[in-house]
């Protein structure tokens, strides 16, 4: 049983490796989004032998469900002009070999950690309770919402803030469409909404 779980997380690590490289490496857009795809899918089976139901599934109906199809929509409805990006990628490139020097470093750092903090072992060695006293979904709620609370609500602002964002960004303004003015409708009274006309009798309509 222990051979057939390491064959299997040999598979889904390798498919995970070979999905992210083809997001990047692949020149079609629509290509790396569906590698994107694949990639997530893999993740969420190497959380099931991990034994994290939970993060799997909210891997595949998160990611695969929103995240994932939003970008293929995104890149489907945009008209980008593969030529003209490949042709400026050399002024971005010291750009992007910093940003990735410093993301190497911050996965060596996070990988040798336990090396260089005295006191992570100590913390990482806590007795687990078992699983049948505590599930996986309210061990990762008890932790998220009490040690890790305050991460939780900033990230929830940044996503906040990233989708107000993204609104104003894409909203255009068209002549010759009404639009609804809440603060109009709201401020409206019996003299600037009602006109009373007299009418003769007879010239009515």
């Amino acid at each position: 049983m222990l051979g057939l779980q390491a064959l299997f997380f040999y598979i889904f690590a390798f498919v995970t490796i070979g999905s992210a490289l083809m997001v990047v490496f692949l020149r079609n857009p629509v290509h790396s989004v569906l590698f994107l795809i694949l990639a997530f899918v893999s993740g969420a089976g190497l959380f099931l032998l991990a034994g994290a139901e939970f993060l799997a599934l909210i891997l595949i109906v998160v990611y695969v469900g929103a995240v994932a199809i939003l970008f293929l929509f995104v890149v489907m409805m945009l008209d980008i002009d593969i030529a003209q990006v490949r042709g400026r990628m050399l002024e971005y490139a010291p750009i992007g070999a910093l940003v990735g020097l410093v993301l190497l470093a911050e996965i060596i750092i996070a990988v040798t950690g336990n090396y260089y903090d005295p006191g992570t072992p100590l913390v990482t060695s806590q007795p687990i309770p078992p699983l049948e006293t505590v599930s996986n979904i309210q061990a990762l709620g008890s932790v998220l919402y009490t040690r890790y609370v305050f991460f939780f609500q900033v990230s929830g602002m940044i996503l906040l803030v990233a989708m107000i964002g993204a609104i104003v960004l894409t909203l255009r303004h068209r002549e010759g469409i009404k639009r609804q003015s809440v603060s109009e409708q709201v401020s409206h009274t019996g003299k600037n909404s009602i006109e009373v006309r007299k009418v003769e009798s007879g010239k009515g309509i």
